[in-house]
């Protein structure tokens, strides 16, 4: 499959790795095509990894990963361009973290996801919220925790939901998948974030995700 990626930072270098590594082409995007976190990237994965604007990569995608910073996703998916999203299913791991502030606070909450402003803003776009409540290393690799734990997912369309449960097992190993509903429960995994940093205060662990325990 032809995949974009929205990013160049950890999250998507990891995700673009994976993804080459299993046989699919990828290709990530930034705001200039000399990018050089994507153009070294590209260069170490070699074949199946190329580097754009992006709109090259959104263009490029059959499948479109967002794993920009939250607080610039919407002007990043801007530039990607609508019609370069149309129809396609867009996987947002971003978070909406405002790092203006020492205690970790988000740029919308509550009433509101960063989830719920992209779909809006796109609304030929199948968005679909999944991944954000873990390491980098842990969304392409879950065994390296010690317990299966879980992974979320939401968004408007459940066929768009399904074909990324999909992915998430076939390409990651994902073994618990819980769909959580529409778009606007994209607000309770993005507001986790608060209590995953303070997690990562007191714990030492490097690596961590959430494992909901029912009887």
């Amino acid at each position: 499959m032809d995949i974009g990626i929205l990013g160049t930072g950890m999250v998507g270098q990891t995700i673009g790795s994976k993804l080459v590594q299993l046989g699919h082409n990828v290709m990530l995007g930034s705001r200039s095509a000399d990018n050089p976190n994507a153009h070294t990237w590209a260069k170490e994965e070699g074949h199946n990894a190329y580097f754009g604007t992006f709109a090259e990569a959104a263009a490029y995608g059959e499948v479109i990963f967002n794993c920009t910073l939250g607080s610039a996703s919407l002007e990043a998916l801007q530039a990607a361009g609508a019609e370069n999203l149309k129809g396609k299913i867009l996987i947002d791991t971003s978070n909406p973290i405002d790092y203006s502030t020492e205690i970790t606070t988000l740029t919308v909450c509550n009433t509101d996801s960063l989830g719920e402003q992209i779909q809006r803003a796109f609304p030929e776009t199948l968005v679909v919220k999944t991944l954000n409540t873990m390491n980098a290393n842990v969304m392409v690799n879950p065994a390296k925790l010690v317990e299966i734990t879980d992974v979320f997912l939401s968004g408007n369309s459940s066929k768009a939901k399904a074909a990324v449960s999909g992915y998430l097992h076939d390409w990651f190993g994902w073994r618990s998948i819980i769909d959580l509903g529409d778009i606007t429960t994209s607000r309770g995994v993005e507001m986790f974030l608060i209590m995953w940093f303070s997690l990562r205060h007191v714990k030492s662990a490097k690596r961590m995700n959430i494992k909901l325990v029912t009887s």
